[in-house]
Order: structure tokens, then sequence, then C-alpha cells
């Protein structure tokens, strides 16, 4: 193994996909923490799957994480597993990094990196310094229903997505202009509007290419140029999609660690995390705006009491953070100038969180400006418009604030999301 891998947190890794005679339509499923609300949307996905094999049979949707019988879920799932590695339903591809190809719902493709990342260089704890963090605040609570799916588990498929911050384009983009001379290991459409994947094995030029490239965008002159901030310790990636998914990654890896000597930590299979690696700044990453609409409010008072928590604050437009607002009475903005906070959305959401554990109230997360008018226009309801998070504000805001706050933004429609499709041991 290139001793780069080691310090970079991410390397090849022994990935499993189905055989050639797979219907990989049927094998691939979408992220299990999407159409939570709609249980129509997994009834077509068992539909379309049926008896074949499929990554639908190896994953426990969220929107059945509560189910009174979620344990005979979990244990379908190992049988599972344990069914498919018996059949010898997959193939290995040793020590191997897959760059992929998404084509979404609006056409575009989005490209990316199949690899490993090592869990010892993961922290989820805000205003942690490690190599790989979260973006946004983890909810331990949700942590331990996804280690019951996982502890027992001989394999996992990932869903989890990290940002790389290259506006240089200097490890992604390469590989794109050489896939023709790649090996290419699928080519299908995915299921349910998902769009179309393929995906290419890297040849060990790419692979040492790739090292070389990652190395000088974690590198201390690389942190100063991008954000102005020297002697930091150095961020290369942020978790765009999944962090729950690797935080229990993490979670039961540190679990083993408490029952498996030191010196054994580095062969656990369970170290690592198989993941997608995506271009912060490529073309088809689309930043959209999480709006915010609360419920049960009097909206006249609660912007007071904004106004009063920001001493420094205005109605109208300004220098500074401005939010826009929708309710009964109708509209306007407000603004904060030399906000403590980098984002727009942290200055609404540090408000918001005192206000109604002071006065009660309730606040959802609504995507597209059209609805939030329409449900802040309600009697008891106030609409809060927020600006989109420009790409370049991500990593500077982690690294100074050290997470972003809750729903921040989102990385395009649902049907984007990433599918399972590729597969790692982990025991």
């Amino acid at each position: 193994m290139d001793k780069r891998f080691e310090e970079l947190g991410v390397r090849p890794a022994d990935i499993l996909l189905p055989r050639a005679s797979t219907d990989m339509t049927r094998w691939a499923v979408v992220a299990c923490d999407q159409f939570t609300s709609q249980p129509e949307y997994w009834e077509d996905a068992d539909r379309i799957a049926g008896d074949a094999p499929s990554a639908l049979r190896l994953i426990l949707p969220e929107s059945k994480l509560n189910d009174d019988n979620v344990d005979e879920h979990i244990q379908a799932i190992n049988r599972a597993m344990a069914d498919y590695l018996a059949r010898d339903i997959f193939t290995t591809h040793p020590e191997s990094i897959i760059y992929i190809e998404r084509t979404q719902s609006d056409g575009t493709v989005r490209p990316g990196l199949v690899a490993a990342v090592d869990l010892e260089k993961y922290d989820y704890t805000p205003g942690s310094g490690s190599l790989i963090r979260a973006t946004e605040g983890t909810v331990l609570e949700r942590i331990p229903p996804r280690v019951r799916v996982r502890r027992d588990a001989p394999i996992e498929l990932p869903h989890v997505m990290l940002l790389i911050d290259d506006p240089k384009k200097i490890c992604v983009e390469p590989v794109t202009a050489a896939k023709d001379s790649m090996e290419k290991l699928y080519d299908f459409e995915l299921m349910l509007g998902g769009g179309h994947l393929r995906g290419w094995k890297l040849s060990a030029e790419q692979v040492d290419a790739l090292a070389s490239a990652l190395s000088r965008l974690a590198s201390s002159e690389a942190m100063e140029i991008k954000y102005g901030l020297g002697g930091v310790a150095p961020l290369l990636f942020a978790v765009g999609d999944g962090n729950h998914s690797l935080a229990t990654a993490k979670t039961c890896y540190e679990d083993l660690k408490k029952v498996t000597p030191e010196d054994q930590w580095a062969s656990l299979p369970a170290r690592y995390a198989l993941v997608e690696i995506e271009n912060l700044h490529d073309d088809a990453l689309k930043f959209e705006a999480i709006h915010r609409v609360v419920f049960g409010v009097e909206p006249e008072k609660l912007i007071a009491a904004f106004l009063e928590f920001y001493p420094n604050a205005h109605e109208g437009p300004g220098v500074g953070h401005t939010i826009a607002y929708t309710h009964a009475g109708g509209t306007g903005c407000l603004t904060v100038p030399n906000p403590r906070v980098q984002l727009p959305v942290g200055t609404l959401q540090n408000f918001l969180d005192a206000y109604l554990k002071e006065h009660g109230g309730e606040v959802d997360y609504i995507h597209g400006e059209a609805v939030t008018d329409e449900l802040g226009r309600k009697p008891g309801n106030i609409g809060f418009k927020l600006p989109a998070m420009g790409k370049d504000q991500l990593f500077k805001t982690v690294i100074a604030d050290g997470v972003l706050p809750r729903k921040t933004f989102s990385m395009g429609h649902a049907e984007d999301k990433r599918y399972y499709v590729e597969g790692r041991k982990i025991k």
C-alpha cells in the first residue's frame, strides 16, 4: 500500500460487484434515508427487484426503522448477505478505486471515485481537526438503530458521499479525460427514475497520480491559499451525504477496538468504510437552499424577539446577513450586520433554537421558495427564505465554525442520491 494513502485517510479497497450475469437495474437501489414518508416507493422497488439478487435485500430503508418487527428485518438482511456470499454472486476487484459517472434527473453527469476511507481519520465531533469531518451536527440518537444493522453484517454497501475542495480540478477530472482507455465495470439504467450509472477501474498509474493530487490538496500551503488560514489542521474530505452512516461505521469500529489488541487495529476490515468522493466544484453538483417555516407562533412577536436577540439587527436590507420572511401580515427582511457566524442560516438557526425552546412552536425545513411563502402566509406561521450557500463557503465554514447548522443545504433531488452498487467485506 502506498504510504501516501495512509497519511491521506483514503485507499484502494477490495471492492465487491455482482457478477456480469446480474441484472444491475434490479440490483441497485437508492440510499436508505430517501423517500421515508413514501412507502409506496419502496414497495415499487421491492416489486422491481423481485427474486433477483438485489441490494434492496442488504439494506434497511429508514421507512422501516421504527417498525415493530425491525429486528426481523435486520436478521433477514444478515441472512441475505450470508446467502449472497455463499452463492458467490460477487466478483472481487482487489485493491481498486472505481471511477463512476452518474447521469442525473436533469441530464447532467456527475463524476466520482469509489474508495475506502480510514475511520481513524474521521471525527464527527464539532470543532474536530480530523482530515475527514462532518459538515452538519450529528444526531447521536440516530446512530444506535443503525449500529444494530451494521454490527453483525459481513459486508457494507455505501451511500456516503465525501466532498473535496478542488477548484483546479486535479483529482477526479484527469480520470474523466482518460475513461475511454480504462476497464469498464458496469453501464446500466437505475430503477425508478434514478438516471444512468457507469463505472471504470482506475489503472495503477491513475491511482498513483490520485495520491499525488490529494497530497497537494491536503498541504498546509493549499489550506492557506484557499482559506487564508495558516497553521490550521488540514481538512481534505467533508461529508456531503450519509454522515450518520459514516458515524455508524465509526461507532462499530470503536466498539471493536475495545476488544481487540491495539497492534491488530490496522488489520480490522471494519476500520475502513467505502465511500464515493466528488469534487465540490463539479458543475453537476448543485447546492440548494433549505428554508424554514415556523408554526404555532405570533410572527410579529417572533420578529421583535429576533431584533432583541441581535441588538444591532434591523428591518430591511443591508450589509451582513439578510433573511427574507413571509407571514399573514406581509413580507419583509431582517439584516444582521457583522454576524458572528459564517452563514445566514447559522444566524437564523441560533435564534430559532433559543426562541422555540423558550416560547414553543415548531419548525419545518422546506425545499422551494414558493412552498415556503405559501406555508408562511397561513395564520400562526412565518416562513424564512435563505440564500443558497456558495460552494466556496463549505470548507471555510466547517473550519471556522466547526459544523454547519443542521439542514443548511441539499445536494440534489431524492432520485439523484447515491444508489447502492459496490460493496466491501467488513468481517
